[in-house]
């Protein structure tokens, strides 16, 4: 799914590979988008499309479900390689929605990444698929439904958090998650 927010960032899901760990509690690394993937929106995102953007000033942030009020830590390192763009960082104990990110992803309830971007330049190959070879990227999110669905999640348990509440929190969100759906089927 791509989405434009107010912000007319547009932007894109990949969910968590084998290759994201959740370390410590607050550190977390993975591929936040992989070249040459459609996504399910058909956009194909082309080798070397961040690097303009990478050499900018601006920090690309890091936030919870797009949301620009709900920064829940910082990118310590976001760079391209062969595969896609790789984003190492730090969900910060002191916000109260990083922990509870933490928490879903221990427990398996989110993952997903997501990019925020504005397309720079992009063109259609003959399956009708957007090419984008250039885009500005401006956040990287933790978010519930990623648009590649074949990179998965691998997180490791938090270490000062009992395992028995991780999974009694994540109960309690998938609840909630079900209430809602059923809620907006109606």
């Amino acid at each position: 799914m791509n989405g434009l927010f107010e912000t007319g960032l547009e932007t894109k899901f990949c969910r968590f590979d084998a290759d994201l760990t959740l370390k410590d509690g607050v550190k977390i690394e993975g591929y936040a988008s992989l070249f040459g993937a459609a996504d399910q929106g058909g956009d194909v995102v082309e080798p070397g499309a961040y690097a303009r953007s990478l050499t900018a000033e601006r920090r690309v942030k890091m936030l919870w479900q797009h949301d620009p009020r709900e920064p829940i830590g910082i990118w310590d390192s976001v760079s391209e390689d062969a595969r896609g763009l790789f984003v190492k960082g730090r969900l910060l104990d002191d916000v109260a929605r990083a922990r509870e990110a933490a928490a879903l992803i221990e427990a398996g309830a989110i993952d997903g990444l997501s990019i925020g971007y504005r397309t720079v330049r992009a063109h259609k190959n003959d399956k009708g698929q957007r090419l984008l070879s250039e885009v500005e990227l401006w956040e990287v999110s933790l978010v519930t439904f990623p648009m590649l669905p074949e990179a998965r999640v691998a997180a490791a348990t938090a270490p000062d958090a009992k395992a028995s509440d991780l999974r009694d929190l994540a109960t309690v969100f998938q609840d909630a998650r079900r209430k809602l759906a059923a809620r907006s089927a109606r």
